[in-house]
């Protein structure tokens, strides 16, 4: 690997991470009871219509107990409930409630006004290549050697 290219990567990563952090103060902000992980999977659970706790725990590779907290963390917020699954009643699917899909609709107001406020001069086409390379560089990390 050449000097040029490892320098780029060593960028890459110290953004990343300082882009992650910004990222969990920020929601920290915009919804204060409401966790960066619990966030997370709530916006989850809302996009996939309802999912069960090892569909998250698989997802985003967290140990059960982790996600469980979550959960029932969620559950106290009156933020998710279960429901029965309907084509097996053992199984619990979790869904946002009405209150859940205010809160993640009130934070995704919040979340997407200080992006635009912070893209504002932000060319058209440099949003764009920035959006594809997101989508491009996440999309990696969905096949083998997840990272």
């Amino acid at each position: 690997m050449s000097r040029a290219r490892d320098s780029s990567i060593d960028t890459i990563q110290r953004e990343l991470t300082a882009f992650a952090r910004r990222a969990r103060a920020a929601a920290a902000r915009l919804h204060p009871e409401l966790p960066f992980v619990s966030y997370t999977l709530l916006s989850h659970i809302h996009d996939q219509q309802g999912c069960r706790a090892t569909d998250l725990a698989s997802h985003y590779m967290l140990d059960k107990s982790t996600v469980s907290r979550q959960v029932s963390a969620l559950e106290k917020l009156g933020l998710i409930e279960r429901r029965a699954d309907p084509a097996d009643h053992r199984v619990q699917v979790l869904h946002p409630t009405t209150a859940g899909s205010a809160a993640l609709a009130s934070t995704h107001a919040s979340r997407r006004a200080a992006y635009q406020e912070r893209l504002a001069d932000w060319p058209a086409e440099d949003l764009d290549r920035f959006a594809d390379y997101l989508l491009r560089y996440n999309s990696a990390a969905e096949g083998p050697g997840q990272h």
